[in-house]
């Protein structure tokens, strides 16, 4: 019959209490086997020696001679076990309660770690490397789970954020649809297929980089040149660079490897990175595509700077972080979802690269860097 589930399952005896158990056994053991040793081994040895050095004249001076012998090695070994097993228990005691306490306090912040608190810490318990480096997995364990959990919350809350504005439209425009406020001309419909359009990015973003950090995406890798997928980029973005006043430089030095990528992942990836930099960049600034080749891997590094807005330091290390803004305000007035840099990291990274990005400071244009290696 199982247990009620609001009564504690009954437990054995803790960790402590066993290795204490089984020291005092091996003590015991030990002290046992020291006694027989002892009482079975010296007196043999003691008439032997006796006999050799002609000591006792008459067989009753031998026998009192070998009854001192016992009476004193009984008495001096039953001393020397009796203090040797007190010090051993206490030291028994003593290391099986810091372990105790040890185990028993990762223990309980497992249980609120389980319970959601991931600010929990364990302090090194000093028992030894293997429980110190214990102690320290667990506390990055719950450092990494603390961050999980902050980027969920915040994902969830940029999420809702970003559903609610073309949601609240859609509602508002339908709801005038049907009490005659508005007509169905090119310009409702347009909008209406704007808002649409707007949620059905937003869904294929998230899906596109869960899959891609799952390991989860389909890649067409091929060996293919840089340059066309490079050349195909740009010209997908020219004229919405014409039409905003920004300048778009190209730059490919001569003698770039052959590659083994997915052309149309990294022209997403490019196609990302210069919508972005267009977003950040005022009327009348530069936004530069290079390439060239690595000296050091052997593959190319791509990379594109702009003159914009920049990225003040403190906000460089989570640029490529799931609906991370710089500016929150700004940057859902420029219209990005929040998305687009942590799909193109997940996408370089799977196809064994490297997105890293730089900035001088705000208003000092920022630098994003793509390392391709040649495999």
């Amino acid at each position: 019959m199982n247990p009620p589930a609001n009564e504690p399952t009954p437990r054995g005896a803790g960790l402590a209490g066993r290795l204490l158990v089984a020291q005092t056994l091996v003590l015991l053991t030990g002290g046992l086997t020291a006694w027989l040793i002892a009482a079975n081994v010296g007196p043999s040895l003691f008439h032997e020696h006796l006999a050799r050095a002609n000591v006792g004249s008459t067989p009753t001076q031998i026998a009192h001679t070998e009854m001192a012998y016992q009476s004193a090695n009984a008495i001096s070994l039953s001393l020397a076990l009796l203090v040797a097993l007190v010090a051993a228990l206490g030291i028994s005691v003593y290391q099986t309660r810091r372990i105790g306490r040890s185990v028993a306090t990762i223990a309980n912040a497992a249980s609120n770690v389980a319970s959601g608190h991931y600010d929990i810490r364990v302090p090194g318990p000093g028992l030894g490397p293997e429980f110190d480096a214990l102690a320290s997995a667990f506390n990055q364990m719950a450092d990494r789970l603390g961050s999980v959990e902050r980027t969920r919350r915040r994902l969830l809350a940029d999420l809702g954020h970003e559903m609610r504005t073309p949601v609240a439209t859609l509602e508002a425009y339908l709801e005038a649809l049907e009490d005659g406020v508005v007509t169905l001309d090119p310009g409702t419909a347009e909008l209406l297929r704007a808002q649409t359009g707007r949620l059905a990015r937003l869904s294929e973003d998230i899906g596109t980089v869960s899959r891609t950090e799952e390991g989860q995406v389909r890649l067409d890798v091929r060996t293919v040149h840089p340059q066309p997928v490079i050349t195909a980029a740009v010209g997908s973005v020219s004229e919405a660079y014409q039409t905003k006043g920004v300048r778009l430089v190209t730059d490919i030095t001569a003698g770039l490897p052959e590659l083994s990528l997915d052309p149309e992942r990294i022209g997403q990836v490019l196609g990302n990175l210069l919508d972005n930099a267009l977003r950040h960049t005022p009327a009348g600034g530069t936004v530069t595509i290079s390439a060239t080749a690595s000296a050091g891997t052997g593959g190319a590094e791509l990379s594109v700077a702009d003159t914009g807005d920049g990225i003040p330091a403190e906000h460089l290390q989570h640029v490529f972080e799931r609906f991370y803004r710089v500016d929150t305000a700004r940057d859902r007035a420029h219209g990005g979802s929040g998305i687009g840099l942590a799909i193109a990291k997940a996408l370089v990274e799977a196809q064994g690269g490297q997105l890293t990005v730089t900035s001088p400071g705000t208003g000092a244009g920022s630098t994003f860097q793509i390392l391709l290696p040649r495999r």
